[in-house]
């Protein structure tokens, strides 16, 4: 998998439309949640794609601290279900916090994290905040990395 890193403007059509297919293959499809993805924040984000084979089957969405949480934030953390065998997930955020610490110089990170995945999340260096809370009807936990 190659991992690229790029702002909205300068995505491409198919690029845009890859991140945009896998984020409602996984997310609408395959998790059973209607939810409105298109939420106006991909514009202030930088974007993380993992590309093989010249599709899109990992990526992320950051945002520098202030724009979603108070600290820097990386969110809509997606993996193909066909790719999550050779071990994307902690691929493309590992990158991801090396984007936040490489563009920022920010070491804090807050993800608002599906909670089955906390094991996951900790493996990489998340603590968990707070109490867990529905979102979109799917149970989510906060996290923090320091």
């Amino acid at each position: 998998m190659n991992i690229i890193v790029k702002k909205f403007e300068e995505l491409s059509i198919d690029e845009l439309y890859g991140i945009l297919q896998l984020r409602a293959e996984v997310f609408v499809v395959e998790q059973g949640c209607a939810y409105q993805d298109l939420d106006g924040k991909d514009q202030k984000a930088l974007h993380v794609i993992g590309i093989k084979n010249k599709g899109v089957v990992a990526y992320t969405r950051v945002f520098k601290a202030g724009d979603y949480f108070k600290e820097a934030s990386i969110g809509r953390v997606v993996v193909k279900d066909s790719e999550r065998k050779y071990g994307y997930g902690h691929e493309i955020m590992n990158a991801t916090m090396k984007v936040v610490h490489e563009h920022w110089n920010e070491t804090k990170i807050h993800i608002s994290a599906q909670a089955y995945l906390k094991k996951f999340y900790n493996s990489l260096g998340f603590k968990q905040v707070g109490e867990g809370y529905l979102e979109d009807g799917i149970p989510h936990i906060g996290m923090l990395k320091r």
